[in-house]
């Protein structure tokens, strides 16, 4: 039997890596799948590569910094489906360079926390709302292995800190009435310390203190490994867990 048979999941940042792997991972169990990000043409790639194979799914391009356009997410999805039982929060700017807080600029200040924690914030809001009315849903935030260690970027590292916070909250806010939240943290943004250009891309003295107190030569967890653990907290085989933050780096940091 299908593990999300009826349900109904909006999983932001669904056009590529993570945020398409579980939304076809959903689909082949059962939901009924609403994608959005920014970028149509590749969230349309996605959202035909399901239907293609017998899913159903509603992409919407959505800017979930803007509070307008995160309401049109919501309507859109009630208007095609009726319902909201999970929300992945999976949409981010991710860690590219490991900048230092030293060294950030106001540009990556607006880009970064606008989108990683208030947007973040914005559709937990919406749908959080909907959700209360049914007294029923599950919420899981894609957070960072950084939010906890500080292992990447200042501003990554902070509003992955500010996601993880926002997950404890929502679910001591709704403890027992139905609503679950709960987050997972991928690994380091450094996925292949041999890699030459990628390392030159990357902050010299913020690379060197990760990589003296993170294991930088563990297995990474790949796209499918993180849907994977966002499938079983988005179901009900879950549905004593609340609050919780699972970290996915293979033990890196321990």
């Amino acid at each position: 039997m299908n593990r999300l048979n009826d349900k109904v999941a909006i999983i932001t940042g669904g056009n590529s890596g993570i945020g398409a792997a579980t939304a076809k991972l959903f689909a082949d169990e059962g939901a009924k799948v609403v994608i959005c990000a920014r970028r149509k043409e590749k969230l349309d790639e996605i959202a035909q590569e399901i239907e293609d194979n017998g899913g159903e799914v509603l992409a919407v391009s959505c800017d979930i910094s803007k509070p307008e356009e995160v309401a049109d997410l919501i309507d859109e999805t009630l208007k095609m489906f009726g319902q909201i039982d999970i929300l992945v929060n999976n949409a981010q700017v991710p860690d590219e360079n490991l900048t230092p807080i030293d060294r950030m600029s106001d540009e990556e200040i607006e880009q970064i926390i606008s989108t990683n924690l208030i947007g973040t914030l914005l559709v937990s809001r919406q749908t959080a709302l909907e959700m209360e009315q049914a007294k029923d849903g599950a919420i899981v935030n894609v957070a960072s292995a950084a939010g906890i260690y500080g292992n990447g970027s200042a501003l990554f590292a902070a509003s992955k800190g500010g996601v993880i916070a926002l997950t404890k909250h929502t679910a001591l806010r709704f403890a027992g009435k139905g609503i679950r939240a709960n987050a997972v943290c991928p690994a380091s943004v450094v996925k292949n310390p041999s890699d030459d250009r990628l390392i030159e891309d990357l902050d010299p003295d913020m690379f060197r203190a990760i990589r003296s107190h993170y294991d930088l030569k563990s297995e990474q967890a790949d796209s499918e490994d993180i849907a994977n653990i966002i499938l079983f907290l988005a179901s009900d085989e879950s549905r004593a867990i609340t609050g919780q933050v699972l970290v996915s780096d293979f033990g890196a940091s321990l």
